[in-house]
């Protein structure tokens, strides 16, 4: 089915549409010709996707945050969404040992609170919660991680998206069991790149930071292995998902794994280096620190799951993620209007790969 066919004119609730996957799904969807609410907090920072692509002028915008639930419950009864994407989350790996509690807030308690307010919202039909693919238990394994594997995580973050994956099963084995009531699934995409990400302590954005300065990306972990897709790939995944809860909810109320094809995994010094040749100059350096907390040596998803039952496969090589993303950070010496037009045409030339 064509994604238009199952958006256009469905009432559509992004948490998070303020960062970057949100804003990015949120112009997705309003070019599909769906009417998107967002929910979040305001944006971090004037450089932010949804600030300079100026999303609010298409959407209808609600500040808020996931850890208030009355909140939550206002907004989905006076906008009676037909599905709701909860992408709103304390996303970075390194804030979280800087603020633990306020990470487990969010990541956790806001699928709760979401899904409580679901619970008595009568017009939604499905919801898709994302989480990470940190949120296995990292065991060092080369081969992907699937669907079936231990959640976990060492790190404040990491556990905290295991423990939203328990969270989302719990609530849907408890309390969305009936056929009229929504279905729930959760998505478990890898690292996202694409224009508008200016996150700090970001492999892309630093490499991008330090190229426009003339200055050497600064590397501190060559040779981690990280699941890198477009931001692309990754939320054409959560669409399709969307689509297949709204045509046969409950058959589709499971955890999926959404990341590039097996062969497209590199380490961060190969990503770099496809980064310097996609702007066209450059260079790096390795500088260890030796406080940093400890990353994983390898992480990527087995999507066996997601090709096979969703039909859903990614569609942009590593190298042309890249040259996409370095096209979409180039955009954004345009004015608003432009930078928007330009993030519209990607997902326009995406959705006519095949």
């Amino acid at each position: 089915m064509e994604l238009g066919d199952t958006y256009r004119g469905k009432t559509v609730l992004i948490t998070g549409d303020t960062g970057f996957k949100g804003s990015w799904l949120a112009i997705w969807l309003t070019e599909l010709g769906a009417k998107v609410i967002g929910f979040a907090l305001p944006p971090a920072g004037p450089r932010d996707n949804f600030v300079i692509c100026e999303v609010a002028r298409s959407i209808t915008h609600v500040d808020g945050d996931v850890r208030d639930y009355d909140a939550l419950t206002t907004v989905l009864g006076e906008h009676q969404p037909d599905i709701v994407f909860h992408l709103a989350a304390q996303a970075l790996v390194l804030d979280s040992y800087k603020d633990p509690r306020g990470t487990f807030a969010t990541n956790v308690m806001g699928v709760v609170n979401l899904l409580e307010a679901v619970r008595y919202a009568r017009s939604v039909r499905a919801v898709v919660v994302v989480t990470s693919d940190k949120c296995y238990e990292n065991q060092g394994l080369d081969r992907g991680y699937r669907e079936s594997d231990p959640l976990g995580g060492r790190d404040p973050y990491s556990a905290s998206k295991g423990a939203a994956e328990i969270a989302a099963s719990s609530m849907r084995r408890s309390f969305f069991t009936e056929p009229g009531d929504a279905a729930i699934a959760t998505a478990r995409a890898g690292n996202v790149i694409g224009g508008g990400d200016w996150a700090a302590n970001r492999i892309v954005p630093d490499c991008i930071r330090a190229l426009a300065s003339l200055e050497p990306i600064v590397v501190r972990n060559p040779s981690a292995i990280r699941p890198w897709q477009h931001v692309m790939d990754a939320l054409n995944g959560y669409l399709v998902l969307g689509t297949k809860l709204l045509a046969d909810g409950h058959r589709y109320a499971e955890a999926w794994n959404f990341g590039p094809a097996p062969g497209e995994v590199v380490p961060v010094s190969g990503l770099v280096e496809q980064m310097i040749a996609a702007w066209g100059s450059g260079t790096y350096r390795v500088e260890a620190d030796a406080g940093a907390p400890a990353e994983a040596r390898i992480l990527h998803l087995d999507i066996a799951k997601a090709r096979e039952q969703l039909a859903w496969s990614p569609k942009l090589s590593l190298a042309q993620a890249i040259a996409a993303t370095v096209q979409g950070y180039r955009a954004e010496r345009d004015d608003a209007a432009a930078i928007y037009a330009h993030r519209a045409m990607q997902i326009s030339a995406f959705r006519e790969l095949p």
